[in-house]
């Protein structure tokens, strides 16, 4: 496993997020997870580049800035929100095949406000990332799901219905992967969960249960390290802190409780 760090609001300047690139390699993270935005505020190319020089790998971007910001949503009773939607989605794969980066689909599934009925929003996510997840097969990318809690996205909550909604899509360019505090809150057991869906997963995030500094929720985060190992996961841990810390204080104090997690057996 690898360890990365999440920032969740983009970042606008390439030089600032260079300046926390080196920050992040000196406490020991050997990737980043960004928020994707429309139009993107430097080039692919560029960021490449940079990532190659601070030898700190673009993990994957989140694509919820578009729900948030632009109002796309999959399950959208519009058919025009749908394709604009999922033409953004194509625009963040193409933007990050280059980079070799996972798109992480949330957000943008929608809310039970956007379409009450479950079954006709589940029938247009699923032809929405059907077509997204071709786009991201053709450029050897990957579209990846997160099953988020039902809070803060109004479908598809749990790992198997993720794996539901992948085997109806039926597409190489879909997967789906794991966050602890949406776990938490859905899955009757999060270790459970992990050895299940764990050798499948594309992704992973680290994340305390009240969304703030490690150590201050309920999160067993050595029991969490210990079924991925278990399992057999070895790709990206993503560092996911979004209340209380700036993004520093938040990066150095879980790298200091995780990364003597990983190296032990």
């Amino acid at each position: 496993m690898k360890l990365s760090f999440l920032f969740y609001e983009p970042i606008l300047h390439l030089a600032e997020l260079e300046r926390r690139m080196k920050r992040l390699a000196e406490l020991g993270y050997q990737g980043v997870e960004l928020s994707a935005m429309h139009p993107p505020p430097y080039t692919a190319e560029d960021l490449l580049r940079v990532s190659q020089r601070q030898q700190m790998p673009i993990v994957s971007f989140l694509s919820g800035w578009s729900y948030a910001h632009e109002k796309l949503c999959l399950a959208s009773p519009d058919a025009g929100v749908r394709e604009r939607a999922v033409e953004r989605l194509g625009s963040y794969i193409d933007y990050a095949a280059p980079l070799r980066a996972i798109v992480v689909v949330g957000l943008m599934q929608g809310l039970r406000s956007d379409e009450p009925d479950g079954t006709l929003a589940a029938d247009r996510i699923a032809d929405c990332l059907r077509r997204a997840a071709e786009r991201a097969a053709s450029r050897g990318g990957e579209l990846v799901l997160e099953p988020v809690n039902h809070l803060q996205v109004g479908f598809h909550h749990t790992a198997d219905e993720a794996v539901q909604l992948i085997s109806r899509v039926g597409s190489s360019g879909l997967g789906y992967m794991l966050d602890t505090i949406h776990m938490h809150i859905e899955e009757r057991s999060v270790d459970e969960t992990i050895r299940k869906h764990g050798p499948q997963i594309s992704h992973f995030h680290l994340c305390e249960s009240n969304g703030g500094p490690f150590g201050t929720g309920s999160i067993d985060f050595p029991r969490v390290l210990s079924a991925l190992r278990t399992c057999g996961y070895d790709r990206y841990v993503s560092i996911k802190i979004y209340r209380q810390l700036g993004w520093e204080e938040a990066a150095r104090t879980a790298a200091e409780k995780i990364l003597p997690l990983m190296s032990s057996r």
